[in-house]
């Protein structure tokens, strides 16, 4: 969930879901392990967040390694190695994410290195196949278990489908390691149904873009607030304390379209928050749609 679940959103879950495990967003090894300044998930602090995952993607093992002690060191619960990611500059320019679907031989020396570098557990998150003629999903999974990971999460659907059609879940039966669903999961049916047919738990992704109290409804945690603008200016606090108002005013946009979305008059919302770089601006947008009180 690159953009999606920075340290300002897992913030925000947490509100609803404070025990709940969250997977941060997915991060270079390359750009880790050079330290690169202007990415600030390069130097976050997993320490006090709870159960936090953190997930890389890279074709190098050792430099995948080097990431992942970084993170192990920085308080992460778990390394999380996306083989599944299908933008092509990750799947076929990078020969990662995805691309490590059709190279199972890497894909293993990958998770060797990272499992030998930490003394943490090591997930693999990946998809049925690179396409319907090469839906090898189970070899991976031996692979993976073999290399020493955990467990698996398995989005249903083929690098070549992105996030088109509906994801199917495929019963699981005899694997050596637990797999997680995911993929089109929004809500506790969507969870059971999972665990119905074999898998130890569910990934909840896209279902939680402007709606970060659905990991609270699904464990009975937390509901959907009755003022969401509230919800939105403490999500926009957090953002503008992490990035900067330059930066995280256009960042915030999105997550905008996606808190108004189905509301009335949401489409004339978007088109005035797309043209604003003020954050005052944005505040005073906020408090229009939602006719909430500022509470300063």
């Amino acid at each position: 969930m690159a953009g999606i679940s920075d340290y300002p959103f897992r913030r925000m879950i947490r509100e609803f879901a404070p025990g709940v495990p969250v997977v941060t967003e997915m991060i270079s090894c390359h750009s880790l392990v050079e330290q690169h300044k202007n990415c600030l998930r390069n130097f976050d602090n997993y320490g006090t967040e709870g159960n936090v995952g953190t997930q890389i993607f890279g074709a190098v093992p050792d430099l995948m390694a080097d990431a992942a002690r970084i993170l192990g060191d920085a308080g992460a619960t778990w390394i999380d190695i996306n083989m599944g990611c299908p933008v092509p500059k990750v799947a076929t320019r990078a020969n990662a994410g995805a691309f490590l679907m059709r190279d199972h031989r890497l894909a293993g020396r990958i998770i060797s290195a990272v499992v030998r570098a930490v003394k943490i557990p090591v997930s693999v998150k990946t998809r049925l196949g690179w396409d319907n003629e090469n839906m090898d999903w189970t070899d991976l999974v031996h692979v993976a278990a073999d290399a020493g990971a955990k467990f698996l999460t398995l989005h249903g659907r083929t690098r070549a489908q992105g996030y088109t059609g509906m994801a199917v879940h495929p019963k699981i039966k005899d694997m050596p390691i637990p797999i997680i669903a995911n993929g089109d999961i929004v809500d506790m049916a969507g969870v059971q149904s999972a665990i119905d047919n074999g898998y130890a738990g569910a990934m909840i992704g896209r279902a939680m873009m402007g709606r970060p109290w659905v990991f609270g409804e699904i464990l009975g945690t937390g509901q959907k607030p009755e003022n969401i603008g509230e919800l939105v200016m403490r999500h926009l606090d957090l953002v503008l304390e992490y990035y900067g108002a330059r930066a995280g005013v256009p960042m915030f946009r999105k997550h905008l379209a996606w808190y108004s979305a189905g509301m009335p008059n949401s489409s004339d919302f978007r088109v005035k928050i797309n043209q604003i770089t003020d954050e005052n601006e944005m505040k005073q947008e906020i408090l229009q749609f939602w006719g909430c009180v500022a509470k300063r």
